[in-house]
């Protein structure tokens, strides 16, 4: 009986430490430690592949426009067996594919992004790679004063993403990657949201490798 009674307890614990896990954004937040690449061929993104990255400036369903570009850097190295295949503060471009404006009747704001380019060194690569999270920042400024003086750009560059809040309050990122207001007002994204994306098709990034021996 008081074997049944250890286990039931014992079950009960795991199902709500499981319960907190699966509710926590900590997990998902964006981390310094570079991005691996594995289950592809060598110098080759593959489709689900996922990269944070943060954007360059504000966004805004109430006057964005569909066509309208913006451009984002890679936040860390994205890496496969050791080797830097996406080095941070590379430029990922994106456009708005559709948008619409909170409405005065029950209607929230919406956004879609679509990122088809990826440029490092000067190279450019087509890509496809929607949005599939959103995370609050201080930006860029707040945080060159956490790395210390002197340091502080190249140390951002490297990968540093303090000031980080989590999951983007008010917002929730559907199929399609639209990016709806959760509470009737527009979407509102500052400079320095940073952005995980999926990419939607393989990259091939061989040559950049071969010119950077």
């Amino acid at each position: 009986m008081q074997s049944t009674l250890r286990l039931a307890v014992a079950f009960a614990l795991a199902s709500t430490v499981g319960c907190a896990s699966s509710n926590s954004n900590t997990a998902s937040v964006p981390s310094s430690t570079p991005a691996t690449v594995s289950g592809s061929a060598t110098g080759v993104i593959p489709v689900g592949q996922e990269i944070d990255v943060r954007l360059q400036q504000p966004l805004s369903s109430a006057s964005a426009k569909v066509e309208d570009r913006f451009e984002t850097t890679t936040v860390v190295d994205v890496r496969q067996e050791g080797r830097v295949l996406i080095p941070a503060g590379s430029t990922v471009r994106g456009q708005i594919t559709s948008v619409s404006p909170a409405g005065k009747i029950d209607r929230s704001g919406k956004l879609t992004m679509a990122f088809d380019r990826l440029t490092i060194g000067g190279r450019n690569y087509e890509i496809r790679a929607m949005a599939t999270q959103a995370f609050e920042s201080k930006g860029i400024r707040e945080e060159a004063g956490t790395v210390g003086a002197g340091g502080a750009v190249g140390a951002i560059v490297g990968g540093i993403i303090g000031g980080v809040r989590g999951a983007l309050i008010g917002a929730a990122i559907g199929a399609g990657g639209v990016i709806a207001a959760t509470d009737g007002k527009d979407i509102e994204l500052a400079s320095g949201t940073v952005l995980r994306l999926r990419f939607d098709a393989p990259v091939d990034l061989r040559g950049d490798l071969i010119s950077r021996r």
